[in-house]
């Protein structure tokens, strides 16, 4: 177990926990500019399946904007028969963690328990974010762990859980391509899904969300500019006016 006695400083940290008879990891980026005098918020970010926290700390360049915006980022590991082959129990995906009905929960709520012993973090200003199977998961904890998610921000993934019930609502913004081959945007089997799950549909999901929050069921559509001039179209879809505050935005 970590110390629960030694104050974190900026840089990057590897710090391990013992969940359910497991031992559990997690990176761990303190932004340069933190001094601890003040809380900060953080952001978990989840990677993908058959991938690993270190592959997800380079892939979304989270640490930079970390540091530009002082949030402290937080990469857990999955669990998995292969080290560099990890996945999450997001409901009904993905792998070895579905397989065994790995608390994948339970291990997010001790990480931040973790972390509030050794960082000041804002328990208000607690994100989650997430790529493919990643993207499940922080569905998953928006659902289950409501009380400690202020919001989440699922990318290339979809809801894996039937009727979900969080203690409050949740307010989510989405990325998804229409040509995703791992977890297609219409829903079903992907050509591409190492899974070979039958996905629900995004534009489902995001209607059980919207039902949950109490957003408008109409959205307000924007198109983005392309100033990457590189023939990729983007819109926007905003169901705002939820409880609390909440909305549910797509980027499309």
């Amino acid at each position: 177990m970590p110390s629960e006695t030694d104050d974190l400083m900026p840089g990057d940290h590897t710090r391990a926990l013992e969940i359910d008879g497991r031992t559990r990891t997690y990176l761990i980026h303190v932004p340069l500019s933190y001094d601890g005098a003040k809380p900060v918020p953080l952001v978990l970010a989840f990677h993908g399946g058959a991938t690993d926290a270190a592959f997800m700390t380079r892939f979304c360049s989270l640490n930079d904007k970390a540091d530009q915006a002082c949030f402290i980022a937080v990469y857990p590991n999955g669990t998995g028969e292969f080290p560099r082959l990890l996945t999450w129990n997001a409901g009904s995906c993905c792998g070895f963690a579905r397989r065994h009905q790995v608390d994948d929960v339970a291990f997010t709520s001790a990480i931040l328990d973790d972390i509030q012993n050794v960082a000041a973090v804002d328990s208000k200003r607690v994100f989650a974010t997430g790529i493919s199977n990643g993207g499940m998961m922080a569905y998953r904890l928006a659902a289950e762990l409501a009380d400690r998610i202020a919001a989440v921000a699922p990318v290339a993934g979809t809801l894996c859980l039937d009727a979900p019930c969080p203690v409050r609502p949740v307010s989510v913004i989405h990325f998804h391509g229409t040509l995703d081959e791992f977890v297609p945007i219409a829903g079903g089997r992907g050509p591409r899904s190492m899974s070979q799950a039958d996905f629900l549909p995004v534009d489902e999901a995001l209607r059980t969300w919207i039902e949950i929050n109490g957003c408008r069921r109409e959205p307000t559509i924007t198109e983005l500019p392309n100033i990457a001039d590189n023939g990729t179209m983007v819109v926007r879809q905003e169901y705002a006016e939820g409880r609390d505050g909440t909305s549910v935005v797509l980027y499309i």
